[in-house]
């Protein structure tokens, strides 16, 4: 049986993610109207906030605040969000497989000059190797894009696009050494919102 997951952003018996809730490792977000939620019931984002210090480590040699680090990095569009990559890093995504941490860098580059992703945490399950996370995606066009580009359509400012991915992380010295990440979920397909 699947672990439920509430609201507040602890897993129900006693799993990680509540021990690292209860530990005060992560910063929950406060509850939302069901109107303003873009997310289905039971889907939506849980897990965000900022890494205290904490430096004992829980997942391969990266401790959970610290991957939760890299995420506000990777949202905010953070360069130093490269400083999590091996140098021989590979990032298997669903279209592309993009190699070395400046190649990863120079693609998002691209991407977020016109969008704007939103990545959270909703699920998250580590061991010495590496983590794999659920990981509800926006997003946002804020200019136009013609094709040819990364989504193979043409996007105009204002559309927004959902989706929950799936993330496998190898995790050698501390650093993403292998990441694949797959769509496991659509939320929405590119839509104009506001």
């Amino acid at each position: 049986m699947a672990n439920p997951i509430d609201r507040r952003g602890l897993l129900v018996g006693g799993s990680l993610l509540g021990a690292a809730g209860i530990l005060g490792l992560l910063e929950t977000r406060p509850a939302r109207s069901a109107a303003a939620d873009p997310w289905p019931p039971g889907t939506g984002p849980i897990l965000s906030g900022k890494a205290p210090g904490d430096s004992q480590p829980r997942s391969g040699g990266m401790p959970l605040a610290r991957y939760l680090q890299y995420v506000n990095w990777f949202n905010s569009d953070d360069p130093r969000y490269i400083e999590f990559y091996h140098p021989d890093v590979v990032l298997e995504l669903g279209n592309a497989t993009i190699r070395t941490a400046q190649g990863i860098r120079d693609f998002y580059k691209e991407v977020h000059a016109h969008i704007h992703e939103k990545v959270e945490v909703s699920r998250y399950v580590a061991d010495a190797t590496g983590i794999a996370a659920e990981l509800p995606s926006e997003f946002k066009v804020y200019k136009d894009w013609a094709e040819p580009n990364y989504f193979r359509r043409a996007l105009k400012a204002g559309e927004v696009f959902r989706v929950i991915s799936l993330g496998m992380y190898q995790v050698e010295n501390g650093k993403f050494r292998h990441i694949k990440a797959a769509r496991y979920k659509l939320v929405n397909e590119w839509r104009m919102e506001g």
